[in-house]
C-alpha cells in the first residue's frame, strides 16, 4: 500500500511540475516587426470646458505594412488601450485621465436612486514594467498574438481644446 500512495504522489508532483512549467506570466517580446514604423510620440490632451475630459494620445506613424499586420493594442503609463487606425499611415492609443471628467454621483437614502452611478474603476496591476517614454504594441500575425516595445517615445506639447469654436467671419 505505501508503494502504491508513493508511486500516485510521484505522478502527481510530475504532472503538476509539467502542466506548470509551460505557463509563463512574462510575455515574449519580439526583436523585430513585420512593419516599419515611423515615429512614435504621446501627447495630452483636455477639453476647454470643465467635465470636457482629457488624457494623452498616442500617435504611430505606419510607414510601410506589407503583410496588413493587424494592430490589436497598447500598453502606456500602466493602462492600456485598443489601438484604431485613422487611415493607412496613422494609428492612436487613446487614455483618458481621471481629471476634468463629468463626475454625476447620486447620494440617496433609496438605493434605486444611485442605480445609474458608476463603480469606481480600480486599477489593475499593469501588464508590462515600462519606462514612462516606452510602450508595448500588441499585433496579430497568422492568428497569433505578438508583443513589440517601442522605446524614446517623444512627448508633444499639450493639446488644449477651446471651450467653443471660434466665430468665422
Amino acid at each position: 500500500m505505501k508503494l502504491i500512495s508513493r508511486i500516485v504522489f510521484f505522478l502527481l508532483i510530475g504532472a503538476g511540475i509539467l502542466l506548470f512549467s509551460n505557463c509563463s506570466s512574462a510575455q515574449k517580446m519580439e526583436t523585430k516587426l513585420p512593419l516599419t514604423l515611423g515615429e512614435v510620440y504621446a501627447q495630452k490632451w483636455i477639453a476647454g470646458v470643465k467635465g470636457g475630459g482629457s488624457g494623452v494620445n498616442v500617435f504611430i506613424k505606419i510607414l510601410n505594412n506589407p503583410n496588413n499586420i493587424e494592430l490589436d493594442s497598447i500598453f502606456f503609463q500602466g493602462k492600456s488601450s485598443k489601438i484604431f487606425l485613422i487611415n493607412e499611415t496613422q494609428a492612436i492609443g487613446r487614455f483618458k485621465s481621471d481629471m476634468n471628467q463629468q463626475k454625476d454621483v447620486i447620494m440617496s437614502n433609496e438605493p434605486y436612486a444611485e442605480y445609474g452611478n458608476q463603480v469606481k474603476n480600480i486599477p489593475n496591476k499593469p501588464k508590462f514594467e515600462l519606462k514612462e517614454n516606452e510602450c508595448v504594441i500588441t499585433y496579430i500575425e497568422n492568428k497569433q498574438t505578438k508583443y513589440f516595445k517601442i522605446e524614446n517615445i517623444r512627448k508633444k506639447e499639450l493639446l488644449a481644446y477651446p471651450s467653443a469654436p471660434p466665430v468665422k467671419e
